[in-house]
């Protein structure tokens, strides 16, 4: 269970770098990476607790670091 944990924790902060390098977002480098590892948090206790998402704990990590980038900064910004 631990190293599925840090796992997590890895492949969302791969994805918030990723996302920032490539243009996916605006957020800066270390905000994206504290964002993807929160919905990866979350998702993740939410598969332990209740058995939803997806078979591979990899594929949860993605798709909660993906889901958490398209949320939380469209929340909070202004409308212009």
């Amino acid at each position: 269970m631990f190293p599925t944990l840090i796992g997590t924790v890895v492949i969302a902060g791969i994805v918030g770098y990723a996302s920032e390098r490539t243009g996916f977002t605006r957020n800066g480098v270390i905000p994206s990476i504290i964002i993807c590892i929160g919905g990866a948090f979350l998702f993740y206790f939410i598969w332990i607790m209740f058995g939803i998402g997806f078979r591979s704990p990899g594929v949860n990590a993605i798709a909660a670091s993906v889901g958490a980038l398209i949320i939380v900064p469209t929340h909070w910004r202004r409308k212009r």
